[in-house]
Parts: structure tokens; sequence; C-alpha cells
């Protein structure tokens, strides 16, 4: 029954698994490795990679981070929300450490805000594919169009793993 189970759950990611790239990033020395789908245009970044759905209305990162400017690149991520006109509700914090994905303990903090378009969902999660090496996960969401992309953002999700 289980394999019934699995081989229906595989099945069904198929085509959003057939239209994805694998990236391993970042490319001069890999620390993780995310699928994203071409639709996305993943790209690599100056900390990691970054990817936005086709109609614009989730923006979704992982920057890669070491002890040692981890302060750093969560500032730059939160500083990346301020200028794109994110207006995060400090009073709307969740968090969440019950999350694991690929044998990596994923902490998110979760916040409801705005951005020139209206409402929308903001996270940041922490993930530790390596010793002394950290991905910062970076989500925003339009809270009116996030449904229609949210096997798309599990997809990527469960697809991050550490480099090998």
């Amino acid at each position: 029954m289980k394999k019934i189970v699995f081989l229906a759950a595989a099945l069904a990611a198929f085509p959003m698994l057939a239209n994805a790239k694998s990236i391993a990033f970042p490319s001069d020395a890999p620390v993780a490795s995310v699928s994203i789908p071409d639709s996305w245009k993943p790209q690599e970044t100056e900390t990691g990679i970054d990817s936005t759905s086709p109609d614009s209305a989730i923006y979704f990162s992982l920057d890669v981070a070491t002890d040692a400017n981890v302060d750093k690149i969560t500032d730059d991520a939160v500083n990346f929300l301020a200028k794109n006109g994110v207006k995060v509700d400090a009073s709307t914090r969740k968090d969440d450490d019950s999350n694991e994905v690929n044998g990596m303990k994923l902490t998110l903090l979760n916040w409801q805000g705005t951005d020139n378009d209206g409402a929308v969902n903001i996270t940041l999660g922490v993930l530790s594919p390596a010793p002394d090496k950290m991905l910062i996960l970076t989500y925003w969401g339009s809270k009116d169009d996030q449904d229609k992309h949210k096997q798309e953002v599990l997809d990527i999700i469960g697809s991050i793993k550490p480099a090998k």
C-alpha cells in the first residue's frame, strides 16, 4: 500500500519535475541543490539563488550563509523585501521549528504584511546543509494568488538537498 501511495505521489509531481531545473549552488563550491520550475526563471545570485513565479505572485530565494555572516545575509533578505515595498506586520510573527527537509531541520519565521499590490505572507527560514553552512530561505507571496502556487512551492522546498 505504501508503494502505491508513493508511486501516486511521484507521478503527481512528475509534470512539475519534468519542467524543473535542478541547480547546485553556489556553482563554484556547491553547498546545496534545489529544483525550481523553468517558468520561475531561477538564477544564481551573489549569495545563492532566486526565482519568481511566472505571474510574479511569489518570490522565493535561498542564500548561503556561515556562522560568520548569517546576520548580514538575513539583514540583506529583510532589506531586499523592504526595498521592494514589503511592509511586515511584526505583531503577526509565528515561529515553526517542527519541519524537516531531506534530513535538515527547517526553522520558519512567518509574518503577514503588505506590498504595493496588497496583502502578502512573508517567511524567512533556516536550514543547515553542512557544518558551518546555512541556507536562508526567503518567501514573499501574494495572499490572493499564493494558493495556486502552493504545490510548486512545496515541491521546491521538498527538493532542497545538501550537496554531494
